[in-house]
């Protein structure tokens, strides 16, 4: 846990933006209901820690103790997300999507 704390200070990120919608379509639906300046936000984290390690780069000691690891933004859409694709399972509703991930 130690690595992955050291990882989202030195490059920017918060837990949630590790969340990858391609894999899991709950993650895909919760970002596409968050509001836009969320998301593009999460987008521009994401560009940055990726340019940063291309680099092979952290960021700057100033900017690393501004950083928020630990702030969710994704969790509480998630959690209601996947709440309502059980509770359409249990009515037995078709699923809002069909994907099998190979």
């Amino acid at each position: 846990m130690f690595l992955s704390v050291h990882l989202c200070i030195c490059e920017g990120l918060r837990y949630d933006d590790l969340y990858d919608p391609y894999y899991d379509l709950d993650v895909k639906e919760a970002l596409n209901r968050l509001p836009r300046e969320i998301v593009d936000a999460r987008n521009q984290r994401l560009k940055r820690a990726m340019d940063l390690s291309m680099k092979h780069e952290y960021l700057p000691n100033d900017l690393q103790a501004m950083q928020t690891p630990f702030r969710n933004y994704l969790q509480d859409m998630l959690a209601l997300v996947k709440k309502e694709n059980a509770e359409r399972e249990a009515l037995g509703a078709l699923p809002l999507y069909q994907r099998s991930i190979p």
